[in-house]
């Protein structure tokens, strides 16, 4: 077992999309079936939840303050003063929002899923920060892990089902020539949340595989990380030197959890992030 600390004791449904907010020293992450986003302030140990009126799969920084949430119905913007307003509002009967991420070009990436996981009910998009929006691919299944190399120049990608870590050229016009960087065996879990490190090793955590692994930029396993909860969601890194290894869990579905499902684990001094960008918008 990897050794491990408990940043935030909680008791989260889903909680996902760890996200280093450079601008306030705070990680935010979110309980997406609990409808809550929340922040941790590891200085001070101080902690913020707010509450959504839907199911929110993932809340990013702006540029000019706020969050951009990708929400059941569409991505919404939350103003420093807690005004809310839609950038996209596109409501989908039986479909809610999932993993998102900034792009280098400080771009929204915005994934959803059927409630249902029915095959090919789900989404990727891309969003600017005038509300541009633009589908990146249909077709998905549950739309999860997004991540970039340090150049800008790969996106790394994870529908959940396939068990697959895909890997696609991508640029300003957008992504293409998709192919497989690393596939998950049968019995190691399904890859999940992702984020790449300053070497462009891929960290993905494993849906019940209870893991994060690193993968190389060729595809070949680097490290594990063995965590004692099953349902390991999703990971980045944080802290002021980026090297703290921050990860969510989730207790849905566990019949019996283990004591820290739900929490925000952290693994100081994992490796080294990449600076995360903020939404344009």
């Amino acid at each position: 077992m990897t050794s491990y600390e408990v940043a935030v004791r909680a008791e989260a449904a889903l909680g996902e999309g760890p996200t280093w907010d450079p601008a306030t020293g705070r990680l935010i992450w979110v309980d997406v079936l609990g409808m809550r986003v929340h922040t941790y302030d590891p200085s001070s140990g101080r902690r913020t939840i707010r509450t959504t009126e839907q199911h929110v799969g993932a809340a990013k920084p702006r540029a000019g303050g706020g969050l951009a949430l990708n929400l059941r119905d569409g991505v919404g913007l939350l103003d420093p003063d807690d005004t809310f307003r839609w950038l996209h509002h596109e409501p989908v009967p039986g479909r809610r929002a999932n993993d998102a991420a900034v792009a280098p070009d400080g771009s929204l990436w915005a994934g959803t899923m059927r409630y249902d996981e029915a095959t090919g009910g789900g989404t990727l998009s891309r969003l600017t920060g005038a509300g541009e929006t633009r589908l990146a691919l249909p077709g998905v299944t549950v739309s999860n892990g997004i991540g970039w190399s340090p150049d800008g120049r790969l996106m790394y990608y994870a529908d959940t089902p396939t068990r697959r870590v895909d890997v696609f050229d991508h640029d300003t016009e957008g992504i293409r020539n998709r192919r497989t960087l690393v596939e998950i065996e049968q019995d190691a879990g399904f890859p999940d949340g992702l984020t790449v490190d300053a070497e462009g090793c891929v960290w993905v955590a494993l849906w019940d595989g209870g893991a994060v692994r690193r993968y190389t930029p060729s595809g070949d396993l680097d490290r594990v990380l063995t965590l004692p909860t099953p349902r390991t969601t999703a990971c980045t890194f944080g802290g002021p030197d980026l090297t703290d290894l921050y990860i969510t869990t989730a207790r849905t579905g566990l019949p019996a959890p283990h004591p820290v499902s739900g929490s925000v684990l952290v693994i100081p001094g994992a490796g080294k992030g990449l600076p995360q960008p903020a939404f344009a918008g």
